[in-house]
C-alpha cells in the first residue's frame, strides 16, 4: 500500500497549528462586545435611577395633592384632614406617613389606630379606627367616654343616651387599695362588654366599690350583683337563665354563677 503523498503529510504536520489562531481571534471578537454592552448597560442603569430619582423627587406628576378618609364616623374628614396637617405638594415618597398617625393619635383621642398609605399617584389615604365608648364617668359636671381598653378619649357636656354611666365608689378593702382606679375601670369596662346585648340594653349604671364588688343597675329598679370580672360568660349566661325564669324580680346575685341568687328587691 502507498504512503501518504508530501502534500498530505505536510498538511497533516501543518493543521494542529491551524485552529489556534481561529479560536483566538474568536474570542477576541466576543470579549470587545461584552464589555461595551456591561458599559452600555452601567451608563443606561445609572440614567434609569436618575430618572426614577427625578420622578419621585423633582417631577410633578407624583406629588401628594389630596387626602383622602375612610372609617370616620364621630369625626368628620375634615376634622381629621385637619389633624392630619398632611403637607401638601410635595413628593409623595417623601411623605412621612408615621408621623401623620402620631399627630393624628395624639391630637384626637377618639382615634384608636390609623392606617396612613400612600395611593400613587397623588393621595394619601387615611383609614381610621374610631374608640367606642362603653362606658361614660362623670368628671366636673360633664362626662367622658370610656373605651373597652378603659381608656377616657373624649369630653362631652350632656350624658349620651344608650351608654351606662360608671360609679367609681372604692371602699377601704384591701383589693380597693391593691387595684388603683385605672385597674378597677377596666374591670367595670369587661363587665359591660360580657354583658348580653339585651341586658346592655337596660343598663342604666355601674358601680365599682373593688375589684370583685361590681353591682349594675337595670332600668325598673333592678340591680345585679356581679362580684368581679372573673368568669364573665358563666355570670352572663346564669344572669340570662335568672331573668328569663323570674323577670318580676327586682335584684339577681350573678357573684357564683353556678350558684346564683334572685329576690324581689
Amino acid at each position: 500500500m502507498a504512503g501518504p503523498t508530501t502534500a498530505e503529510s505536510g498538511a497533516r504536520r501543518t493543521s494542529p497549528s491551524g485552529p489556534p489562531p481561529r479560536i483566538f481571534a474568536a474570542r477576541r471578537r466576543f470579549r470587545l462586545p461584552r464589555r461595551r454592552t456591561l458599559v452600555i448597560a452601567a451608563v443606561a442603569a445609572a440614567l434609569l435611577g436618575g430618572g426614577t430619582g427625578w420622578l419621585l423627587y423633582g417631577s410633578s406628576w407624583l406629588r401628594a395633592e389630596r387626602v383622602a378618609v375612610t372609617g370616620a364616623d364621630v369625626l368628620t374628614q375634615d376634622e381629621v384632614r385637619e389633624a392630619a396637617d398632611v403637607p401638601l405638594d410635595t413628593p409623595l415618597v417623601a411623605v412621612d406617613t408615621g408621623a401623620i398617625g402620631d399627630r393624628l393619635r395624639d391630637r384626637l383621642p377618639r382615634i384608636a389606630k390609623v392606617d396612613v398609605s400612600r395611593s400613587w399617584p397623588h393621595t394619601i389615604s387615611l383609614d381610621v379606627t374610631e374608640r367606642k365608648a362603653e362606658v361614660i364617668v362623670e368628671e366636673g359636671g360633664k362626662f367622658r367616654e370610656v373605651d373597652a381598653d378603659g381608656v377616657r378619649f373624649s369630653r362631652l357636656a350632656k350624658r349620651p343616651k344608650g351608654v351606662p354611666l360608671l360609679e367609681m365608689e372604692p371602699d377601704r378593702s384591701p383589693s380597693s387599695r391593691h387595684f388603683g382606679p385605672s385597674r378597677l375601670r377596666r374591670e367595670a369596662v369587661g363587665v359591660v362588654v360580657e354583658l348580653p346585648a339585651k341586658v346592655r340594653a337596660d343598663m342604666r349604671s355601674v358601680r365599682v366599690r373593688s375589684y370583685d364588688s361590681i353591682t349594675l343597675e337595670l332600668s325598673r329598679s333592678r340591680t345585679v350583683a356581679w362580684g368581679s370580672d372573673e368568669r364573665g360568660a358563666a355570670k352572663a349566661k346564669a344572669l340570662t337563665a335568672l331573668m328569663k325564669a323570674r323577670p318580676d324580680a327586682g335584684h339577681f346575685d350573678v357573684s357564683a354563677p353556678s350558684a346564683p341568687a334572685v329576690s324581689r328587691s
